[in-house]
């Protein structure tokens, strides 16, 4: 299989130690080929900040690791000005700068395990004082939900596999690789569960109602044998017969949500926080709100108790009568 490392750009002498630590982070760490695409192309800034700064990779310490914040925060990026055309260099964003550290402590790690050093010689981002205001996940309210749910047709060959994936990314706060890996084999419709693959190849169980399955039998019963062309497990299928990707669902759940009428911005995980944030709403358990969203840490999910009190705290200033001054 030929490896990721070759789509990256970065110098020989990194090349063959990339090649290492794919390999790594695909068997021991079992992670996507998404997420080990991210890493490498994180290691590429780094490659080329050491050979523009003439450092090394065993020259590492706290202050070149400052140094090399400092370069991603000014000047690593080669952009184009938006009125002249002209290059221009800019910084990365800071929730950028944390995720390029922690790329490349990990790779440093994967160096000691490679006798190339005794410890991992890159700082944490706490000791090089790197913080990161995380946003708030966006989501969209009930009623745009079911516009949103509601815009493709249904009578329509694509429209009819259009909702039936709008349905199950919202019913199931799925991951956008999850719904794209799903099988014939993994819709339980006695039980009204998917069999899903999630981040580290973890296996669990999302769970559907009766109007996602009415829409999914729908679809296998009437479009899909119109799609299929050849044997395939695939769920949802594109015009040619094969497995729909991710690009082709980031694209029409774009597009149904500007039909619907919503802002700038919604997106397949949009949906995922939505679910997330209706079932809160609706008294779920966070517990039970961490295992359908696949979380390890219940931290992770505790993100949307923050969107809840949000809501709450708007609601009380616009509809309480007490709540403003005269």
């Amino acid at each position: 299989m030929a490896t990721l490392t070759h789509d990256v750009d970065v110098s020989p002498e990194i090349r063959e130690l990339l090649e290492k630590y794919e390999n790594y982070l695909r068997g021991q760490r079992s992670l996507s080929d998404n997420t080990v695409r991210v890493y490498l192309t994180d290691l590429a800034s780094f490659d080329r900040y050491i050979n523009e700064s003439g450092q090394d990779l065993t020259d590492m310490n706290r202050r070149m690791a400052r140094s090399y914040l400092a370069w991603l925060a000014t000047e690593a990026r080669e952009t184009r000005h938006p009125y002249s055309g002209r290059k221009q260099k800019e910084g990365y964003a800071r929730v950028s700068i944390v995720r390029k550290l922690t790329a490349l402590r990990s790779f440093y790690r994967f160096l000691v395990q490679q006798g190339m050093f005794k410890h991992c010689p890159v700082p944490s981002g706490r000791s090089l004082q790197v913080k990161v205001e995380k946003p708030l996940p966006s989501f969209i309210g009930k009623q745009e939900t079911v516009r949103l749910l509601e815009a493709p047709d249904e009578d329509d060959l694509y429209g009819m596999r259009d909702r039936a994936i709008l349905e199950v990314l919202y019913s199931c706060g799925v991951r956008l690789a999850e719904i794209e890996g799903m099988d014939l084999p993994d819709v339980n419709f006695d039980q009204r569960q998917i069999l899903v693959e999630g981040k580290g190849s973890k296996e669990r169980w999302v769970l559907f109602g009766q109007p996602t399955a009415n829409v999914l039998l729908k679809y296998l019963e009437e479009t899909r044998p119109q799609l299929l062309d050849g044997p395939t497990e695939a769920l949802f299928l594109n015009r040619y017969g094969q497995r729909l990707s991710r690009r082709s669902i980031e694209k029409l759940v774009k597009g149904y949500a500007a039909r619907a009428g919503l802002r700038d911005g919604v997106h397949t995980h949009t949906l995922r926080h939505t679910f997330a944030s209706h079932m809160l709403e609706g008294d779920a358990d966070l517990r039970v709100i961490q295992e359908l969203l696949g979380h390890s840490s219940p931290t992770t999910t505790q993100i949307y108790t923050h969107i809840t009190k949000q809501e709450a705290r708007a609601a009380y200033l616009n509809f309480h009568p007490r709540a403003q001054s005269d």
